[in-house]
């Protein structure tokens, strides 16, 4: 096999960890290190589990490669510390609070997530920070290795036509679609009924009921809720600026008034400071629109679709200006892949616009469609439906970005072996003769 078929990857980390979190005990023992890390025979089994479940295959040797991506990455990891690539604990301790409070959003509550794993959420935190500060570092050191790299168009010509005509790949039906999302807001008067109950919440606790039990009640932040509101050590930066800077300038044990960010409304209690870092709770509530609002976002954007109709906007400026929608607003309201092409194929859209996209003529917008958010809650879209691309072979006229995001990726890891090559001979590799069939040390 051999390190020179080399692989880039950001680890077979974190979805691991859940695949197997109720699974039976492995036998463990160690079986590579590489400098001062190990690889654990259950790290490679809980790694092969997540590729099982996720329906790849890779032929007999799927272990080899996978044990092969696990030593590269220690490898990567050791050779970040000897070039001083590091990441900060309080990177990891945000990231890990984004990837959780997604994970709620997703499950639907910290308490079904507890109940599941049989484990806090400060213990399944606690479980995951080492592998995601190892895999924030990995991909730190990546990108240190590889900045800068680019393909020209003769590179990308000269990698598409080594392949051999019959291993092109075949694309299935792709579109070109786009949206525009309007998100109901709240009104005025739906936001001094928060107000006033944050007023009343204040005054409970500065008579003396309890911060911790009027969270679990009253507070919105799925993270914290449970807990009393508390939250782990942020650094500025991490949270919204006006809940740092009412934060910063309380005093120890201070309780504030209530606080807008873009989130709703929190009341912060300031419990300790150290330097530029500091620890707090907080009650978060967050005004919900009335139906008033919710008409109102609807009406909003089927104006809009009569703007872009009369051919007084684009639906791609527009999409850039006025959607709420950040993962698309930036391409023009269009869905990209992988390579960042705005042609998709049909098999990866939300069935629901894939069923909508059925019902139209290429070319054609619809009228507002209410759909729910990740998040559950309420929004509305329109659509634009501006191309659909039949199956075909993979060429360069209609799959440019596709082939140049493959060469750019092959250009990636031939540098990544490039550096293996260099780098092999400064840090110590072992591996246990058990695994001396994968040939990991082989050119």
């Amino acid at each position: 096999m051999g390190f020179l078929r080399f692989l880039i990857t950001s680890g077979i980390v974190l979805s691991a960890f859940f695949a197997t979190a109720q699974s039976s005990v492995v036998v463990d023992k160690i079986i590579a290190k590489v400098d001062n890390y190990i690889v654990l025979k259950s790290d490679l089994e809980r790694a092969y589990l997540d590729y099982l479940s996720r329906g790849e295959f890779r032929g007999s040797n799927a272990r080899c490669t996978i044990l092969e991506q696990l030593v590269v990455n220690k490898m990567l990891v050791a050779k970040a510390e000897i070039d001083s690539v590091m990441v900060d604990d309080m990177e990891v301790q945000s990231n890990l609070n984004r990837r959780m409070e997604y994970m709620i959003s997703q499950i639907g509550s910290e308490e079904e997530i507890e109940k599941y794993y049989n484990k806090s959420l400060d213990q399944i935190k606690e479980d995951l920070f080492d592998d995601i500060k190892e895999q924030m570092v990995i991909q730190r050191m990546q990108g240190e290795i590889t900045s800068g790299i680019k393909v020209s168009p003769a590179e990308v010509r000269r990698f598409f036509n080594r392949i051999p005509q019959d291993s092109l790949p075949f694309f299935s039906t792709e579109v070109r679609v786009a949206q525009i999302v309007k998100k109901p807001t709240p009104g005025v008067t739906q936001k001094e009924k928060v107000q006033k109950l944050m007023y009343e919440i204040r005054g409970r606790i500065l008579k003396g009921e309890s911060f911790a039990d009027l969270a679990r009640q009253y507070s919105e932040d799925p993270g914290s809720a449970a807990r009393g509101g508390e939250l782990p050590f942020y650094k500025r930066g991490d949270l919204a600026p006006e809940f740092e800077a009412t934060a910063m300038t309380l005093k120890e044990g201070e309780l504030s008034m209530p606080v807008e960010t873009q989130f709703g409304y929190h009341l912060i209690e300031l419990q300790q400071k150290r330097g530029n870092t500091f620890k707090s709770r907080h009650i978060l509530i967050s005004p919900k629109p009335s139906a008033e609002d919710v008409q109102g976002a609807r009406e909003y954007l089927d104006s809009l679709r009569t703007v872009i109709q009369e051919d007084s906007l684009t639906f791609e400026a527009a999409a850039k200006e006025y959607s709420d929608d950040q993962a698309t607003s930036s391409s023009g309201g269009f869905f990209v892949d992988d390579s960042e092409s705005t042609r998709v194929s049909v098999e990866t859209l939300d069935p629901t616009i894939f069923f909508t996209l059925d019902t139209m003529e290429v070319g054609t917008i619809t009228r507002p469609l209410e759909f729910k958010q990740p998040d559950g809650s309420q929004a509305f879209r329109i659509l634009y439906y501006k191309e659909r691309v039949p199956p075909h072979q993979a060429n360069l006229k209609q799959d440019y970005q596709k082939i140049a995001k493959a060469t750019l990726q092959d250009k990636q890891n031939k540098i990544m072996s490039e550096w293996f090559e260099d780098a092999r001979d400064k840090v110590y590799i072992e591996i246990d003769p058990e695994y001396n069939y994968c040939d990991l040390l082989e050119d």
